[in-house]
């Protein structure tokens, strides 16, 4: 099978590799139909963030059941699924009162063990979603990262009614964005510093976009005055700058959820902390996408909101291509962030 394998630093190519065998009674045989490049695994690539080498990345994938062990009853082959990355132990104090993101004891697929962007790949059951039947198989690489922006909601009661505001327009935000304005949000607004990706945001149901390139965070607040209560903002950039404009920008006890991952030290003056109490804002910290049941009301969520065809992931991908158009696109970035989503298609 063809298989993109990362093997040092920058190190991206296409192998032929044996197709994995079935070792244990829980493990399942995926044949892999389309994967996404996600941002975190760009500092697995090009910053010695990988935990092993040579690794085939991947968690963001869709594809075919194959085959599988004794001991899963509820799948068939031809069963169209979705891979849900996280594995965690299931049995600590964390994983028993259903805060699966917070397990210590984890695995992670296409992290700590190897991913989907190869032709087939062995998982857990536990790391299978089922896709509704009337979903585009293809569609269903995006579901993790939908989720993301999803489980932001879930920890703040959700978005109904609600002025959500998007800090960052980039594939996560972007998705959230959209499904703020399918489950109820009151209005939707998107901050970046990129044009062309405000344009995007409205074309995709903004209500408002601002520039904070060229609009300081006073100016923001001021074109968002109609909007300045029940507020839930999205930092989803991952930036110092972007978590300072957040906590500047944000209403009276306006909820803050934390989604972006820093890579860089955070130093808040004290004029930003003091405002976190001056407002009584609510910080949210949101890590990863599940809840219980397991995976969590997110991934149905997300797969019915995509069988209804009510989110437009188009315009959200950059690439779309082979296991050598994908490499080469993978190469091409070289360490930079994404303009867009870049996706291996297979089959």
């Amino acid at each position: 099978m063809k298989s993109v394998v990362i093997h040092a630093e920058g190190d991206v190519r296409v192998e032929e590799r044996p197709v994995p065998q079935l070792q244990a009674d829980d493990d399942v045989l995926v044949k892999v139909v389309s994967s996404g490049l996600c941002g975190s695994d760009i500092p697995r690539i090009f910053a010695q963030g990988a935990h092993y080498y040579p690794i085939t990345l991947g968690h963001e994938f869709s594809g075919y059941v194959e085959s599988y062990g004794t001991g899963v009853t509820d799948m068939q082959p031809g069963d169209a699924v979705a891979c849900v990355p996280l594995l965690p132990c299931f049995h600590c104090p964390q994983c028993e009162r259903g805060y699966f993101s917070l397990c210590k004891q984890y695995q992670f697929v296409g992290s700590r063990s190897e991913g989907g962007n190869a032709e087939y790949v062995v998982v857990k059951r536990a790391n299978l979603f089922r896709l509704p039947s009337d979903m585009p198989i293809e569609d269903g690489a995006l579901i993790e990262p939908i989720t993301v922006g999803l489980h932001a909601f879930h920890l703040a009661q959700g978005c109904e009614g609600k002025n959500v505001i998007i800090v960052g327009a980039g594939t996560i935000g972007l998705l959230a964005l959209q499904c703020a304005r399918e489950l109820g949000a009151r209005s939707v607004t998107a901050i970046d510093i990129n044009p062309q990706k405000l344009e995007l945001a409205k074309a995709l149901g903004a209500t408002y976009t601002c520039n904070s390139r060229e609009m300081t965070a006073a100016d923001i607040q001021n074109a968002l005055s109609d909007v300045q209560f029940e507020q839930l903002i999205l930092e989803t950039a991952g930036t110092p700058q972007t978590v300072s404009l957040a906590i500047d920008i944000a209403g009276p006890r306006a909820q803050l959820a934390l989604v972006g991952t820093l890579h860089h030290d955070l130093t808040l003056q004290a004029r930003t902390f003091g405002l976190i109490l001056r407002k009584e804002l609510t910080l949210l910290g949101s890590w990863m996408n599940y809840s219980a049941p397991w995976p969590g009301e997110e991934w149905e969520t997300a797969a019915r909101l995509l069988s209804e065809k009510r989110l437009q992931l188009s315009p959200l991908i950059a690439h779309r291509g082979d296991a050598e158009s994908f490499a080469e696109a993978v190469k091409a970035l070289n360490g930079a962030p994404m303009q867009g989503k870049i996706l291996l298609q297979l089959s």
